[in-house]
């Protein structure tokens, strides 16, 4: 798999770039009125719903803000807050705050990418990711994903695997 340079780079492609990481850019059209950002995604890509993979923030300790770590779970699926909470070492997780998600990422809502983040933050991808040899994670805006091998994608976040997702 070849890198294709995108005409607006985004930090995520950036970071990827500065790794070595080979990656494809996909734009796509997005909609202001989709009802979920991933299964836009996977409907404008044309692939299945458990290759296309969110990106989802979740807090993990007592300071709400800062406590952050990232969820990588396919769009056809929920996260399971227990299961990453147990991944991460962590007594509970819950869903972090939009605007605390939006400031430690550097990305707005429905673009937030694992990759490129303003802050290096914990990162755990649904091991069901392992099974395909390329999945499709936001590149950082709305209406753009990179195809992208999943090892290459937790060697790029320093990645954990874990069930995380709940179907």
């Amino acid at each position: 798999m070849g890198k294709k340079k995108q005409s607006a780079s985004t930090p995520a492609t950036a970071a990827l770039e500065a790794a070595g990481i080979s990656y494809v850019a996909h734009s796509y059209a997005h909609s202001d009125s989709a009802d979920s950002y991933g299964a836009e995604a996977a409907e404008q890509l044309g692939v299945s719903g458990d290759r296309v993979f969110k990106t989802l923030m979740v807090s993990t300790g007592a300071n709400p803000a800062l406590d952050l770590a990232v969820a990588v779970v396919p769009v056809d699926s929920k996260l399971d807050l227990k299961a990453i909470g147990l991944a991460l070492g962590k007594k509970k997780a819950q869903m972090a705050d939009k605007a605390a998600a939006q400031r430690r990422s550097g990305y707005v809502l429905g673009g937030i990418s694992p990759f490129g983040q303003r802050q290096k933050t914990d990162t755990v991808i649904d091991a069901s990711a392992q099974q395909f040899d390329t999945v499709f994670i936001s590149g950082g805006r709305r209406g753009f994903s990179l195809e992208i091998a999943p090892r290459d994608a937790a060697k790029a976040t320093g990645a954990i695997w874990a069930q995380i997702a709940a179907h």
